[in-house]
């Protein structure tokens, strides 16, 4: 089996692997919720129990066992009352809240690596609430950035068996993968009601698509055929596994693909964040320099460095020194730094009172002369 093989590995190496994150989206109605609880259950039978996180906060129960439930810290239908918002806008507004406490999530996920090797995450059903959403985003982000992240889309076979739907789904599919920038596997789901084989013989066979596309006569249809052109190249990369979530067919073949999805990330997505975190590091380190740079330049004269003060025996001081005792130097350095000591101000005063005077009498001359003469 493809989940004992990899924990075998994980020991033989020397030392606990981070759990490979496995995060499930889907459309509503695609058996998505199903599929992470027969994917628990087969995780458990296997020896290999996962770490099970629930992201959806508006469901009434969750069918498998969760290490980290939402509805544990926040409480939706609150959320709708306290903000005044619909459905959706709760579920928004719960995933930004959970989201600015995810940190402390990542620290219960590494605490769980030596006993989970897989870390389920249940998304909501509105996926384009988590898919498109900020926080989504967030926590896509976090963990892609410490631990081996696959996205899993669910996709409903038996409502796909019409080329415009497919066409409509693989779109999703398309735009999704390109979001995420991850290891990307689609998991058709209902297998049990119809075989996923004619999907696939649409992805590999482009004239099998069009044939299928002339029995419609719609003007999507015109639309469709153009798009399958343009995703030939993305079916070429993408991973399919046909599964039954309620029979338990076609997990075997699932983690065979989520271990090739993983050692994907490990040799073309690891060395890219790395790459982008040392490039924000740089950055920070790049504009702290500038603003010392700058602190430096405000300060004017101020000598930093111990050669301008040889004659002094007080220590030099950083500019951070400087701002903690500005106002507090001591009286003597003030007032032997004071740019005015020079200048007697009692004569100043005078020199200013004595033309004011004069004009003062002048005037009140004038006036006693012109009222005499009248």
């Amino acid at each position: 089996m493809a989940a004992p093989a990899a924990a075998t590995e994980s020991q033989a190496s020397g030392g606990p692997r981070p759990p490979a994150c496995l995060l499930v989206l889907g459309m509503a109605g695609s058996g998505k919720t199903t599929f992470v609880q027969r994917l628990t259950g087969y995780l458990h039978s296997q020896g290999c129990p996962p770490y099970v996180i629930n992201l959806d906060p508006a469901v009434h129960e969750v069918p498998f066992p969760a290490n980290i439930d939402i509805r544990d810290t926040v409480k939706y239908k609150e959320v709708m009352k306290q903000y005044g918002l619909g459905p959706n806008g709760g579920i928004v507004t719960s995933l930004n809240l959970f989201a600015t406490r995810f940190d402390q999530v990542m620290k219960f996920i590494e605490k769980a690596q030596n006993t989970s090797k897989y870390v389920l995450i249940d998304t909501p059903g509105q996926i384009e609430v988590f898919t498109w959403s900020a926080s989504g985003t967030i926590i896509t982000e976090a963990l892609a950035s410490s631990f081996p992240t696959i996205v899993i889309y669910v996709m409903d076979t038996s409502r796909s068996t019409n080329p415009v739907t497919f066409m409509s789904n693989m779109l999703y599919a398309c735009s999704i993968l390109y979001k995420t920038k991850l290891p990307f596997i689609v998991v058709m789901n209902k297998t049990d009601i119809i075989d996923h084989s004619f999907a696939v013989e649409w992805m590999q066979d482009f004239e099998a698509f069009q044939d299928a596309l002339n029995q419609e006569t719609t003007y999507v249809s015109n639309l469709t055929r153009s798009m399958s052109l343009v995703l030939d190249e993305f079916y070429s990369s993408l991973r399919v596994v046909g599964v039954s979530a309620v029979l338990g067919t076609g997990l075997d073949e699932l983690f065979v693909q989520v271990a090739s999805a993983t050692e994907e990330y490990e040799r073309e997505y690891r060395p890219e964040y790395e790459r982008l975190k040392k490039s924000l590091a740089s950055a920070q380190s790049q504009q702290q320099k500038e603003q010392l740079e700058r602190l430096q330049k405000d300060m004017g004269s101020v000598a930093l460095d111990t050669g301008t003060a040889t004659g002094s025996s007080s220590p030099v001081l950083d500019p951070a020194d400087l701002i903690l005792t500005r106002g507090t130097l001591d009286e003597e350095d003030e007032e032997a730094d004071s740019d005015t000591d020079d200048i007697d101000h009692r004569v100043t005063e005078e020199s200013r009172e004595e033309p004011a005077f004069q004009n003062f009498m002048q005037e009140s001359m004038a006036q006693y002369w012109k009222k005499n003469n009248k």
